[in-house]
């Protein structure tokens, strides 16, 4: 499992590293801003789930590459385990909306979560394993189901989740070479869908679309998140109003400003500035795995790391996307932003495995 010997940590993609580690430091300052006039503390967790993620990201870095990826059956095996799990023993409705949550003993923790981490790796070998046949019918059909399963136990408890999960196999399908007229059809299946699903979504579902496509519909009700965000955002301006000195922030107009609404709190009291700069390191962040993909040794690493890439990009973009209303409410947290210690290690195994991929790439690149 452990092989030094082969390892060149002189490949380590070093930007990307510091990429990840500003960001994180950039979101514990955001947090604790965000926490100042809560009745508790999440930023001392998060400065835990991030150590924490640090180590796991060093950990992985010492794992043999092929040890992973000859894991992936039973990687595969758990995450369904887990998301059964979750169906019958799930937790969390009363204080989050819906029972995604596994608690055992003290320990409570997202499991869709990992499950997006475990799908990235068992779907990238099972990819790579029928490469010459993918677009194949029978075959693209039987990675498809493979890929779709565990989506649909997730889909039962966590529709967002779901949805990111949906984009992470797209991005995957699409870098190992699936045929556009595949890609048209199924997302012009996904379209088509659409309608028919809605009579089937819970109510506070229905009204996020509703509100999405009329936010003046239920400002003091349903609404209110979505309205109290774009104030913030609006309000902040090109410089913001300072550092702990948001009005909208420090006076809890903005419902779950430490968590999925932590982007109105940087652009309140950053302004446009501290939100282009947010974006443009996201940007540089996802530049380095496009290139890592390129270079990687083999496909595998290669799906791996758009993977990751393609779950990073889904939240990044739903997120924002969101607090400014060009996208439906979700419930989607900001990466290395929102505070979440599930979420957090997730990103950063994520992470962790794309530089693992780093190392074992053919050739040098600092473009």
């Amino acid at each position: 499992m452990i092989n030094l010997r082969k390892k060149n940590f002189l490949k380590l993609d070093l930007p990307l590293l510091g990429l990840v580690v500003t960001l994180c430091i950039f979101g514990l300052i955001i947090l604790y801003s965000a926490s100042l006039s809560l009745s508790y503390n999440p930023v001392r967790s998060q400065i835990i789930a991030t150590i924490l993620g640090f180590v796991l990201i060093l950990l992985i870095l010492f794992i043999d590459y092929d040890f992973i990826k000859d894991l992936y059956m039973p990687i595969y095996l758990v995450s369904l385990f887990l998301m059964i799990l979750v169906t019958f023993f799930g937790t969390g409705a009363e204080e989050w909306g819906a029972d995604n949550w596994l608690k055992l003993g003290p320990i409570q923790f997202q499991p869709s979560e990992f499950v997006k981490i475990g799908l990235i790796i068992s779907l990238a070998r099972y990819i790579e394993l029928n490469i010459k046949n993918l677009n194949k019918p029978l075959v693209l059909l039987k990675v498809l189901f493979v890929a779709l399963l565990p989506v649909a136990l997730i889909a039962k408890e966590d529709f967002g989740t779901a949805g990111v999960t949906v984009f992470i196999i797209g991005v995957m399908l699409f870098t190992a070479g699936m045929s556009y007229k595949y890609i048209i059809g199924i997302v012009a299946t996904g379209l088509i869908s659409a309608p028919i699903a809605y009579p089937f979504l819970d109510q506070y579902q229905k009204n996020r679309i509703l509100d999405f496509l009329d936010p003046t519909r239920d400002v003091t009700g349903s609404g209110f998140q979505s309205l109290q965000g774009r104030i913030a955002i609006g309000s902040g301006l090109w410089t913001g109003r300072g550092l702990f000195k948001g009005v909208q922030t420090q006076n809890n107009f903005i419902p779950e400003k430490q968590t999925d609404y932590i982007f109105p709190v940087l652009a309140e009291e950053t302004g446009f500035i501290g939100a282009f700069i947010l974006i443009v390191l996201y940007g540089l962040m996802l530049h380095r795995f496009i290139i890592i993909a390129k270079n990687s040794k083999d496909l595998y690493g290669s799906l791996v790391t758009m993977g990751v890439a393609g779950m990073l990009l889904a939240h990044i973009f739903e997120n924002i996307g969101m607090t400014i209303g060009i996208m439906p409410v979700t419930g989607i947290p900001l990466p290395f932003m929102s505070h979440g210690g599930t979420f957090q290690l997730i990103n950063l195994i994520g992470i962790g495995l794309v530089l693992a991929v780093s190392i074992e790439r053919q050739k040098l690149d600092f473009s």
